[in-house]
């Protein structure tokens, strides 16, 4: 098994991430949201997973482009769901799914660097 990163190819924290694995030759695969959406069952496992809290990313220009009563909307983990499924550009990347069955959100050369060693 290798993992699977999710994302949109060019965000520049998914290129950094691919890049990273790329140079350590660790294999994987790799989602594009923009082509393929994003999976609703894998979504309720990443939201089970990491919650929604962590993966809605307040951070971009997706989100800075919604209105205040959209942003508001997404105060809770039901309103979250249905805007990621929306807009999956607003949600916080890379996910990866691990072969262990971890998922983690975002990219931190250290922590995977401990995963990807063997």
């Amino acid at each position: 098994m290798v993992p699977t990163l999710y994302g949109i190819p060019n965000c520049d924290t998914v290129k950094k991430a691919r890049a990273w694995l790329a140079q350590r030759g660790v294999a994987h695969a790799f989602h594009d949201f923009r082509k393929a959406g994003v999976p609703v069952e894998r979504l309720d496992a990443w939201l089970g997973a990491a919650g929604w809290e962590k993966l809605l990313n307040r951070q971009g220009s997706t989100w800075r482009k919604l209105d205040a009563d959209t942003q508001l909307r997404c105060g809770n983990a039901p309103g979250a769901r249905e805007l990621m499924l929306e807009q999956p550009s607003v949600i916080k990347r890379p996910v990866v799914e691990w072969p262990d069955g971890q998922v983690t959100v975002g990219f931190d050369a250290a922590a995977w660097q401990a995963r990807t060693s063997t």
